[in-house]
């Protein structure tokens, strides 16, 4: 289970005015503090406000290699500044987020994961929406996987995100994204990776760290390879940790949850 630690996003004022102001030290203190709390990837968000994407993320991109290990989501709609991130970025590894099923865009960020040796989440929405049903979610995902082999990538270079929408205006997505990620997990050898974007789930419901923790184990039992969530939520990472083990994905160690933490 990887988790994208989710907090380098200029959603949250204190990254937003460290990008306005270029200031590298609110950045750097995130991703030692999701690097301790147990991140795998750090996502990489400028968020709505910067004024020059193709500036200010490869600013980031270059900030964050230079004080941690940790490979990067790189997380923007603007592909342009994706390129010039992936360059600054400079090494194999990093995470394009991300995509929806539409030929253009695949056109346009295939070939770069190809170029860049770089990993894509693929969400399943297209122009008409989000589809209510599972089914509708995978015909996705299988267009997704027979693209990815067009461009020369494997569909283990995807990262299918069936999306998650908040459990209080549309609980019956819940279910159909549970579904979605057991097909996925048919539809081809190797299969796609997925992923969730975790805190969805619980926007504007009471109990939030709840209602993540509990569909994150729920994913986990259909196959979910990944969350972008909240890498300093030690009951999340503690559970996620547990389910590992009863999975039968990690072997048993009385520190188990530290050695998540620390791999």
């Amino acid at each position: 289970m990887i988790i994208i630690g989710e907090r380098i996003n200029g959603m949250f004022k204190d990254i937003g005015k460290a990008i306005r102001e270029h200031d590298p030290k609110p950045l750097q203190e995130w991703a030692a503090k999701q690097k301790e709390g147990g991140a795998h990837y750090l996502d990489v968000n400028t968020g709505p406000n910067s004024e020059d994407q193709s500036v200010d993320l490869p600013w980031m991109v270059n900030v964050l290699k230079e004080c941690t290990d940790l490979p990067l989501a790189i997380d923007t709609t603007d592909y342009d500044a994706m390129e010039a991130a992936l360059i600054a970025y400079g090494k194999p590894g990093a995470i394009i987020n991300s995509i929806g099923c539409e030929q253009e865009k695949i056109d346009r960020v295939f070939p770069m994961a190809a170029k860049y040796q770089a990993d894509v989440v693929c969400l399943c929405i297209n122009k008409v929406g989000i589809p209510k049903s599972a089914e509708d979610r995978v015909a996705m995902a299988m267009e997704f996987v027979a693209n990815a082999e067009a461009y020369g990538l494997q569909p283990d270079n995807l990262y299918i995100d069936p999306i998650i929408l908040p459990v209080n205006v549309a609980q019956e997505h819940g279910v159909e994204a549970l579904e979605t990620i057991r097909q996925i997990k048919m539809i081809s050898n190797p299969p796609p990776k997925t992923t969730v974007g975790l805190s969805n789930i619980s926007q504007k419901s009471p109990h939030r760290p709840l209602i993540n923790r509990t569909f994150a184990i729920m994913a986990m039992t259909a196959g979910l390879d990944s969350a972008i969530c909240d890498a300093n939520d030690d009951n999340l990472v503690d559970a996620i940790a547990t389910a590992r083990l009863i999975l039968n994905q990690d072997i048993y160690c009385d520190s188990y949850a530290k050695v998540f933490r620390q791999r």
